[in-house]
């Protein structure tokens, strides 16, 4: 009986270590993963607070020794009569929803040319050798001379605007597409082709797999490139509806400085939005098993 009665207690003491063992080890788990959530937050947010505060440096330098206090207005005065002023605010909300039409349409657009023109290239050697310097040309042509072309051959609103955005985030889809399209793993290609796979069956079940971190990663330049060529394309082609280009170029002509920076800074968190949008998609679909 005594023995019995040792057996269990020893049995409850493991069970009690396994569980505290567990528990620690849980807790541990849960240190580590906020130490690298706050290694990664607090870098950016101290430099953030360094940037405010060279900011009211340069905006008090132009304010008190230069004169011209709208060249750099304070920060707080780009929020107050920026952002929260009652006739520039819903303005820029609305110019803000319009830019971003054409941003996404013209990346959406961009992303179907691009990996369709890598996938092609991936199929042979001459097709690569053929096509790519054509993508290599669009991406060095300077798109401010084709403005005026453009807008002759395609009008001056909407369509515009998205071929612009197109033809300034094509680019980085095409290139980081056909890369990892051809970084599949080349005895594996080998495996497929001994095994009578043909080109498609190569391409979308080797290929695509191991070109996806490839493809995020173009997704995310062009993404950033697509609210340029947005605001690019808005500050040539006035006409229509308008955008942050065209808000931009208004608020400098009126000299409302407060209102220029709200506008620019909208116009690079729109970009912000949309790059860290597709980072968290990529970390979604293969963030398993790939490292992003």
């Amino acid at each position: 009986m005594s023995l019995l009665s040792s057996e269990q207690v020893a049995s409850t003491a493991s069970v009690e270590d396994a569980v505290g063992q567990s528990r620690a080890t849980r807790e541990a788990r849960i240190r580590r993963s906020y130490s690298r959530r706050s290694a990664i937050w607090w870098p950016p947010v101290i430099v953030f607070f360094l940037l405010i505060g060279i900011w009211y440096l340069i905006a008090t330098y132009y304010d008190k020794v230069q004169g011209l206090p709208f060249l750099v207005p304070y920060p707080h005065l780009v929020i107050t009569k920026g952002f929260l002023d009652p006739l520039f605010g819903p303005q820029l909300l609305a110019d803000l929803g319009n830019s971003t039409q054409v941003a996404l349409t013209g990346l959406a657009i961009a992303i179907v040319i691009g990996v369709a023109w890598a996938t092609l290239m991936s199929l042979a050697k001459w097709l690569e050798r053929s096509l790519f310097p054509y993508a290599v040309i669009l991406q060095c042509v300077p798109i401010l001379a084709l403005v005026p072309l453009i807008g002759a051959l395609f009008g001056y609103e909407f369509a515009s605007r998205v071929i612009v955005t197109v033809m300034i985030s094509v680019f980085p889809m095409v290139s980081n597409t056909l890369f990892g399209l051809q970084s599949a793993d080349r005895a594996q290609r080998e495996l497929f082709k001994l095994q009578g796979a043909s080109k498609a069956t190569t391409l979308l079940k080797l290929q695509f797999p191991a070109a996806m971190p490839s493809i995020f990663l173009g997704l995310r330049n062009a993404a950033g490139l697509s609210v340029i060529g947005a605001i690019v394309g808005d500050q040539f082609f006035q006409r229509g509806t308008p955008g942050l280009g065209v808000l931009i170029q208004v608020a400098t002509a009126r000299v409302n400085g407060p209102g220029t920076y709200a506008a620019i800074l909208t116009a690079s968190l729109l970009g912000i939005v949309v790059f860290l949008f597709f980072g968290w998609l990529a970390r979604r679909v293969v963030g398993k098993w790939y490292d992003l």
